[in-house]
Parts: structure tokens; C-alpha cells; sequence
């Protein structure tokens, strides 16, 4: 099963834009609040706010079909999980 087939099933209704877009500026206002965590030191909190964001943006790379948006994301998610285990 597919991320694309899973987010519509759990989102039976909406329509596909209407779910990017609500995708896109929730991630987006998430990620804002990881840079804000960033400024007041409020570490792990910061990097968790910004998984959650990048996370979405990919989806909403699936959802658009765009694989810049999809590549720019997966390497960001990837860099940051493995920072955060390099520092456990």
C-alpha cells in the first residue's frame, strides 16, 4: 500500500487540492514554530516540529507529483533522524 493510498483512505471525501492544500499550510505553520523553537533553544521540541512539517511537505509532494519537492524533504527528514540518533 502506497502513502498516497493510505492518506486518502484515511481522508475519504476531500478532495485531493483541498487536502494538499490544508496539508501544505499546516506544515508549513508547523515548521514557522520549529523555527521559532529554534530561536528560544526549546530543544528536542524544535527538531520534532520540524519532522512534523518536512513530513508533510513530502506528502504533499506526492499528492502534487513533484519530485523536488518530494527529494528536498526526504534528504532534510533523513539528515535530521540521523542527527537526532547521533545524538541519543
Amino acid at each position: 500500500m502506497t502513502v498516497e493510498k493510505i492518506v486518502h483512505h484515511v481522508f475519504k471525501g476531500v478532495g485531493r487540492e483541498s487536502l494538499a492544500f490544508g496539508i501544505k499550510w499546516i506544515s508549513s505553520i508547523i515548521q514557522i514554530l520549529g523555527y521559532a523553537a529554534t530561536g528560544f533553544g526549546w530543544t528536542p521540541w524544535n527538531l520534532y516540529l520540524f519532522v512534523i512539517g518536512v513530513v508533510g511537505w513530502f506528502a504533499v509532494g506526492v499528492f502534487w507529483n513533484d519530485k523536488a519537492i518530494m527529494l528536498i524533504h526526504s534528504v532534510a527528514l533523513a539528515s535530521m533522524t540521523v542527527g537526532m540518533i547521533s545524538q541519543s
